[in-house]
């Protein structure tokens, strides 16, 4: 099991705990616009990073953004295997064809 497996499995087991003892659980009974909201400004957050180049701290903060996508995900009933379904999907094909099969919105 991946890190990033291990964290969604951890998310998913404090979908029931008490708001009050779990950072998770707490978001969760926010409601998924909380959630999304959260992972909004984390990859704000993130960008920042980015443009300043600052390699540990650009690490720190994409961790944040995949620890809040997960738990935005999670909000919604997505899990991270639909998400790892999608992705082989689209494996093997050009993202600008992947693009370009999309519905418009």
């Amino acid at each position: 099991m991946t890190p990033i497996q291990r964290l969604a499995a951890t998310i998913e087991a404090r979908r029931g705990a008490d708001p009050n003892s779990s950072w998770t659980a707490k978001l969760l009974a926010k409601g998924p616009e909380k959630c999304a909201e959260k992972f909004g400004e984390e990859a704000v957050e993130a960008i920042i990073e980015a443009v300043r180049g600052d390699h540990d701290r650009l690490a720190s903060e994409a961790a944040d953004v995949i620890f809040h996508l997960l738990v935005m995900l999670a909000a919604r009933g997505v899990s991270l295997a639909d998400v790892e379904a999608e992705l082989t999907r689209r494996e093997g094909r050009s993202g600008l064809e992947e693009k370009a099969a999309r519905p418009s919105p």
